[in-house]
């Protein structure tokens, strides 16, 4: 599971509206018929109306200024194989996110009225999508790029030909063009990957727009706080502040593993990410440390995801940086794909 926060800017400014992101949000639904589509949902409600859920966010910004973000977007990134664990179920991923919400408000080191904040203080709207899409920076559109260049120029060539503007054997060029498509080393169902493409396979996760303001719209709660736990004094009074990060990736990791028992292996972990970004060494101790099973799944759970398995050291003269950071591009790019639910 990958699980990310972030603030909604546009071009380094504050969004002050969430009606193009909720836009954004409504792409997926444009070519499906009515029974097909995916609806806004919140803790307790269904079928929620994208203008219901403008109208409650853009409505939610008391005392917020310009330069303030206005609400937060969480996105939950099941991997394939946590997905295959549930059968790619949307009413599976509704039950986990509202869980996940109620471990939200736990990581919030606040107090709304004396009491601990819960989830029924957070104003917040979620929806599924079932389908990614290949971007220009992935590495397949990356490393297709000089075919695409090349077949780009060769049409041009065509539409020149055909418009009386030059000369030359537009049946050849069509050959050429077909050449390089079957040449690009990246291909998804025979054809090669390009920019929009959707991607094969099960690819569902759920975004999440959540209010900066709680359902009040009198206290500010934001998860981009750089405070963990902490307490301030505000107005001569001891006031509690902070949201804990750390603590809600693992709670949103545990809840998935509580749901619906599942059995993650180490490479699949948080913790496991953590570690491989701090301390390379004791990453790479910990996989070969693993029972024999497990170690033989990490491994498999890895190299489905495109991570260069063969060069996992085994050793400390193994353990050279360009060994370490080739093995990190490979986890990065799991990670930000979602075939790896670290």
């Amino acid at each position: 599971m990958y699980t990310t926060i972030t603030k909604q800017t546009t071009e380094g400014n504050y969004a002050q509206s969430v009606a193009d992101f909720v836009a954004y949000l409504e792409k997926e639904n444009e070519s499906k018929s009515i029974d097909e589509m995916e609806h806004f949902f919140n803790q307790y409600g269904e079928e929620i109306s994208s203008q219901e859920v403008i109208k409650e966010i853009d409505g939610n910004t008391a005392k917020l200024k310009k330069t303030e973000p206005k609400f937060y977007s969480i996105t939950l990134n099941p991997s394939s194989r946590e997905l295959k664990h549930i059968q790619d179920s949307s009413e599976a991923l509704k039950q986990y996110t509202r869980e996940v919400m109620k471990e939200y408000a736990k990581s919030f080191n606040r107090e709304i009225n004396g009491r601990a904040v819960t989830v029924d203080d957070i104003k917040y709207y979620a929806k599924i999508e079932h389908q990614r899409t290949f971007k220009g920076t992935d590495k397949q559109i990356v490393e297709n790029q000089p075919y695409a260049t090349k077949i780009l120029q060769l049409k041009n060539d065509i539409r020149k030909i055909e418009a009386g503007e030059a000369k030359g054997n537009i049946e050849r060029l069509k050959l050429k063009i077909a050449k390089l498509e079957k040449q690009a080393p990246h291909q998804q169902n025979g054809k090669r990957i390009v920019r929009g493409m959707p991607k094969a396979g099960s690819q569902s996760h759920i975004h999440i727009i959540v209010s900066r303001k709680d359902m009040s719209n009198k206290y500010s709660l934001s998860p981009g706080s750089k405070y963990k736990a902490s307490e301030t004094v505000f107005n001569g009074k001891p006031v509690k502040r902070g949201f804990d990060r750390d603590k809600f990736f693992k709670a949103s990791e545990k809840t998935f593993d509580t749901l619906f028992q599942y059995e993650r292996n180490y490479v699949e972990t948080y913790t496991a990410r953590k570690t491989f970004l701090k301390n390379p060494k004791l990453y790479f101790s910990m996989l070969s440390g693993l029972p024999t099973n497990e170690k033989a799944t990490a491994y498999r759970i890895l190299g489905k995801a495109g991570v260069p398995i063969m060069n996992i050291p085994t050793n400390k003269v193994q353990l050279a940086l360009k060994v370490i950071n080739k093995f990190k591009k490979g986890i990065d790019r799991a990670v930000q794909s979602g075939s790896i639910g670290i």
